[in-house]
């Protein structure tokens, strides 16, 4: 049976394709806001972290309506570090949106979450978005994505999708270029007609799996789940198939359905609703809502492995507890736990003392997004540098494998490959559209990929544009050459003067500004040379009675490079710790006293 009232879509896209401005577009015209109500560009990312880097980080869900049909659509994040949560969206929904920009064309991220769509054998509906860039090449774009999905090996009925052209900013669809839509109504008619309605039983024994969590501060826990088989009513007693297999019998509370950016209130579910439940005490993602009585659990999502692992310890600074609110072991690990409850793609274990922590993610993006919402919450700690996680396959030692593809000028072709060659990189591919640009394919250890993003950057003065995906594992790839220069580091505590800085810009690279409080140990700078030097950067200028012709001669400081979050881990060494706190990030050696180095 199918409950055709419904449809569940995902919005599949590579990061800035324009996949939550189209959410904006499709909400605004569905008539979900009221005339008078203000309105937020990218209502979906609403999260201050999502904003600032324009990128979407977490799941989620909201419903517009068309002509009496429910479209419950889920917005997935693009990037592959944040694929936990694309493996669970998909398992909400009956069919995909796959928006591509009209220039860029499918990129690594698209073709990671299409395979996870098309492995779970849903529909999908192509639509070209900005096709209003000068720079558009639509039909070439069209034929890449055929040649994608041909590629992840596509059956005939998922090869014979619709194509839809958009301009989101604009809120326009088109079935045809030469189409006059001035709307959006042309993708809500071809969602209605390809994408399937929600199957399931309303008579069916209860069947509701939790794809995601949110949390109230009135309310509580929230699971939100979809309903695959079986009717729930406000006020059932339920029970709940945990992870281990054990069954929990609880009351339903609260009940809610998403209406635009609003959580309705709802007293019936029935198959295909996307539902958020409230007054149920520890329940987890993939974890199953069943009839009490006649329990029947739905298979556990299962989530890729993770790759990468970063040790989270409590500061030991000697400028500890200055700015932060919560500094101790126990208030990490009371935060990393609370994570763990809503971001099933990350994994922490003691690392040895109750001090230490290894977190565990699926890569540098995630984890150092985890580090700064916990800066801005309050928490002051310490990070290492990333290290990959290895396995062993019939005692042949692996480890991970990643497809990188950069698109940078033909000028750079050459830097860019020696960079990559350096770091283990096999080069699998080599396209040149003719406008002055490149794309290549890479496979690269995961090891060779840390600190490579600041290195392309500087060589290719920022115009590269990079971008990876988890391949796979391969046999242990033997050394991979770290960063060539030396750290420039303070030998006392003191403020760092503008008369020290002038004397020592011509060592190095520095990276505090004058009047920096710093520390023994503290890491103000990088050595042009690879060893690693000790500086006095606290040293003011003697004043004398001596006059001299060049004594009044201005200092002149070059201005220094400050490292934002994802810089500082990319720049440590094994023998560094990234310092960071709501207010600033300090790098700094593991052993502060010189002599003891």
């Amino acid at each position: 049976m199918r409950n055709d009232s419904i449809r569940n879509i995902a919005i599949i896209a590579h990061v800035d394709h324009g996949k939550t401005t189209l959410v904006d577009a499709m909400l605004r015209q569905s008539g979900i806001f009221r005339a008078n109500e203000e309105l937020v560009e990218r209502v979906l990312d609403s999260n201050d972290l999502e904003r600032e880097r324009g990128i979407t980080i977490l799941a989620k869900t909201t419903g517009v309506r068309y002509h009496g049909v429910k479209i419950n659509i889920v917005d997935t994040p693009g990037h592959s570090d944040f694929g936990g949560e694309v493996e669970r969206a998909l398992k909400m929904v009956d069919g995909v949106l796959l928006l591509v920009d009209a220039s860029e064309g499918p990129l690594p991220q698209t073709r990671y979450v299409l395979v996870k769509a098309l492995e779970a054998k849903l529909p999908a509906i192509a639509v070209i978005n900005k096709i209003d860039r000068p720079d558009a090449r639509i039909q070439e774009v069209v034929n890449e994505l055929y040649d994608l999905f041909i590629d992840l090996d596509a059956t005939e009925d998922q090869l014979d999708f619709p194509i839809l052209y958009t301009n989101a900013r604009a809120g326009i669809a088109k079935d045809s270029l030469e189409d006059s839509s001035g709307n959006l109504r042309p993708l809500f008619e071809a969602i209605v007609k390809h994408i399937p309605a929600a199957p399931g039983d309303p008579a069916g024994t209860l069947q509701i799996l939790v794809a995601n969590l949110d949390y109230s501060d009135y309310l509580g826990r929230l699971a939100i789940a979809r309903v695959f088989s079986g009717t729930l009513r406000l006020g059932d007693e339920v029970g709940i198939v945990k992870l281990d297999g054990s069954l929990q019998k609880t009351k339903i509370t609260r009940l809610y359905s998403f209406e635009g950016l609003k959580r309705v209130d709802e007293t019936v579910g029935k198959p295909g609703d996307i539902l958020a439940i409230a007054g149920v005490e520890g329940i987890n993602i993939g974890e199953t809502v069943t009839s009490a009585e006649t329990p029947n659990p739905l298979p556990r999502i299962q989530i890729d492995e993770p790759t990468i692992v970063m040790m989270f310890t409590i500061n030991t600074s000697p400028f500890a507890g200055r700015e932060g609110q919560y500094v101790t072991s126990r208030n990490l690990r009371e935060r990393l736990e609370r994570e763990l409850l809503t971001n099933v793609s990350i994994r922490v274990e003691e690392a040895g003392s109750t001090e230490a922590f290894r977190v565990m993610g699926r890569g540098e993006l995630q984890l150092a997004i985890l580090i700064e919402t916990m800066r801005r919450e309050g928490y002051e700690l310490m990070v290492g540098k990333p290290e990959i996680l290895t396995r062993a396959n019939n005692g042949e030692l692996q480890e991970p494998l990643e497809m990188l593809v950069i698109d940078c000028p033909d000028l750079f072709l050459g830097v860019v490959i020696e960079k990559l060659g350096g770091r283990k990189g096999k080069m699998t591919k080599m396209v040149n559209h003719g406008s002055g640009r490149v794309r290549l394919e890479f496979d690269v250890p995961t090891r060779g990929l840390i600190g490579l993003r600041s290195e392309i950057l500087t060589d290719t003065r920022g115009t590269a544009i990079m971008n990876s995906l988890f391949h796979g594992y391969i046999a242990w790839q033997g050394d991979i050459p770290t960063r060539p220069t030396g750290s420039l580091v303070a030998d006392r505590a003191g403020k760092a003067t503008a008369y020290a800085i002038w004397n020592l810009q011509e060592r190095g690279e520095i990276f505090i500004t004058p009047g920096t409080e710093v520390y023994e140990g503290m890491v103000v700078g990088e050595n042009a040379r690879a060893v690693d030097l000790d500086v006095n950067i606290v040293k003011e200028k003697k004043l004398t009675n001596m006059r001299a012709s060049t004594a009044d001669e201005a200092i002149r400081l070059v201005s220094p490079h400050i490292l934002n979050l994802e810089q500082a881990i990319e720049f440590i060494r094994d023998n560094e710790l990234v310092e960071t706190t709501p207010q600033s990030i300090r790098l700094r050696k593991k052993v502060l006293q010189a002599n003891k180095r």
